[in-house]
């Protein structure tokens, strides 16, 4: 009888002993008997037989997990402070029939995209380095060097896997991929069907598919002899799990890449401090296209005059417009004019989204809805005003003033199936609508001719957020919108902002902006010349919550290394009943920040390394 430690799938539980009569490899997947049921689990290590009886492995399944899966894994786990079990639920296992080795697949070169002599200059170099950060402006032709790399693996006989940020990216690169590597390439991402994901990697496993592109989980998918890890808009948050394992899709890569021996190319037009400040940067300085751009600059904080009118003249020139702004929904909150409270969702302490369309308040913390209300529940002032504008009521203020005028909404409210998201590119596409009114999803790398004004709404908003990045962010979202117009003709951005000076001052050039917002990072020892972690505390009584967040201070105290940057209430206090509290936590180096969080009982808390989000 052989002994195996093994880690439940999809589990925080800790690892248990089980025997089997026969030798299994480590990685291999099992059943297992617990309790009254069985449970799916991954062996991972063979031990001696130890002192206490154990119950024996019930089947053993043609799935394995292979060494390097193990070893990121273990990784993604310490790094991340997750369980090994959850940080290798984020793989896909192999099959043993799977095949590993792949013949020369070429593309005959007149099917490949034409390179400038830019293009071709970048290529060149990008072959010749293990990882480097390819910062090109927006429209200078990332995707056809790309292309071509991913042509050159098949050459190699080897795969690629492509990420995006977000699956909203995926039909439009979808289609540019299909046109040069066919059934080849196979799109990945969550709102996949269980169908359709068995029958994408039923081709993995055959070998027919060798690209897989898509949004972070395509990281995991079982590609044999990988050769290549594409992260476009490498700067985009989105690449950031928010839930355990809190990992970094971009920096896994990065690992993933030197443990398999595949190329690693991040790419942006606004790239991350961190990866600009770490990485070999190749430059495309120039669009493929090169047009005139004409900035106007406003202020205010809603639709005004002069973005209807820009709208209405590009609409009947018979061009297509897009409309950034930062919240989604009618309107961020409702208020009281006469005690100036908020209303708040009863279990989180933020102020609830009006959505007039479907006629309820809803949270977009807990999802908690209730019919719109008037009268304040603080004072019994009625009626309730409203802040800031959201997409609807955008799209309600445009379609009174532009006649005839065709609007997608484009935000996580509208956009909620794969198939709505392929609808709305698509009627975008052909024309049948004319203006692009979204949130964030606007800003991911979308290309449409067609584009030729772009309206900027929100930037004092992400310039005032309590994030040491909202400077960076507000300017990366400002390039990031500026670039979808001006592709293919000349373009009018609106920017409404009350800060122009600071905009006006990069707008010619985004690496001055780096270089500037690089040297005040150092001088104010953030990232990337220090290391943050941010500890999360949730309970349901108050004062226990509170009582953990002390004890968890007092010993970090014990770290001379490690600076408590500050801890009490989360900026959004509660969240579906549960009381929020916070931790920040800064060092110099990496290392004794990671042993010291190692050493304070993680069992009530929750432990962010390298945040994102500080709300």
């Amino acid at each position: 009888m052989k002994y195996y430690i093994v880690a439940f799938y999809r589990s925080s539980a800790p690892s248990l002993t089980y025997a089997c009569k026969d030798h299994l490899s480590i990685g291999r997947v099992v059943s297992v008997p617990l309790k009254n049921t069985f449970k799916e689990a991954i062996v991972v290590e063979e031990v001696s037989k130890p002192e206490f009886e154990t119950a024996e492995i019930a089947s053993v399944s043609d799935n394995f997990y292979t060494h390097e899966q193990i070893e990121i894994a273990k990784f993604i786990s310490e790094y991340y402070f997750s369980s090994l079990s959850e940080a290798l639920s984020l793989f896909i296992p192999f099959k043993l029939s799977s095949v590993t080795e792949f013949p020369s697949k070429s593309i005959e070169e007149k099917g490949l995209p034409k390179l400038s002599e830019m293009q071709q200059k970048a290529y060149d170099q990008l072959l010749n380095k293990e990882k480097a950060l390819l910062f090109g402006v927006t429209g200078s032709g990332k995707t056809e060097i790309f292309i071509s790399i991913m042509a050159q693996m098949l050459v190699e006989g080897k795969t690629s896997i492509f990420l995006m940020p977000e699956i909203s990216l995926t039909p439009q690169m979808e289609k540019r991929l299909k046109v040069y590597f066919g059934e080849s390439v196979a799109m990945w991402h969550s709102k996949l069907t269980k169908k359709k994901k068995a029958s994408i990697l039923e081709g993995i496993e055959s070998g027919e598919i060798r690209i897989v592109a898509g949004a972070r989980s395509a990281l995991f998918v079982p590609l044999s002899n990988l050769g290549l890890i594409i992260v476009d808009e490498e700067h985009d948050d989105s690449y950031k799990a928010m839930t355990r394992p809190r990992y970094h899709a971009r920096d896994v890569a990065v690992l993933m890449g030197s443990k398999l021996g595949a190329k690693v190319v991040l790419a942006s037009a606004t790239p991350s401090m961190s990866s600009y400040y770490k990485y070999d940067v190749i430059k495309l300085d120039k669009p493929y296209i090169e047009t005139e751009k004409k900035y106007t600059f406003i202020s205010g904080d809603r639709i005004n005059n002069t973005m209807l009118d820009a709208i209405d003249t590009h609409y009947k020139a018979g061009d297509q417009s897009l409309l950034f702004l930062p919240t989604r929904g009618n309107f961020k909150y409702l208020y009281c004019e006469s005690c100036g409270k908020t209303h708040l969702c009863p279990f989180c302490s933020v102020g609830m989204a009006l959505h007039r369309k479907h006629r309820h308040l809803k949270c977009h913390y807990c999802n908690y809805t209730e019919p719109i209300r008037d009268t304040c529940t603080h004072c019994g002032h009625s009626p309730l005003k409203s802040e800031r504008m959201g997409t609807v009521e955008a799209i309600e203020v445009i379609s009174e003033a532009v006649e005839g005028i065709q609007i997608e909404q484009f935000d996580k409210d509208s956009i909620t199936t794969a198939k709505k998201l392929k609808e709305a590119l698509q009627r975008f596409e052909s024309g049948e609508s004319q203006l692009l009114l979204g949130t964030q999803m606007l800003s991911k790398g979308h290309d449409y001719a067609n584009i030729t004004l772009s309206i900027i709404m929100g930037l004092d908003y992400i310039l005032g957020l309590a994030d040491y990045r909202a400077r960076e962010r507000a300017m990366s979202l400002l390039f990031q919108i500026a670039g979808r117009s001006g592709r293919a003709k000349a373009a009018q951005i609106i920017v409404q902002t009350g800060d122009p000076e600071f905009f006006q001052t990069y707008l010619a050039d985004y690496e001055l902006f780096i270089k500037d917002e690089l040297a005040f990072l150092e001088m104010a020892e953030y990232p990337p010349f220090a290391s943050l972690a941010r500890i999360l505390i949730a309970h349901k009584d108050e004062t226990k919550a509170s009582k953990i967040t002390l004890d968890t201070v007092t010993k970090l105290k014990a770290f001379e290394e490690v600076e408590i940057v500050g801890h009490g209430k989360a900026p959004v206090e509660k969240i579906a009943n549960k009381f929020r509290f916070h931790i920040l936590l800064r060092a110099k180096q990496r290392v004794p920040l990671l042993k010291a969080l190692h050493r304070v009982d993680r069992r009530e808390i929750e432990i962010d390394f390298d945040p994102v989000d500080f709300a």
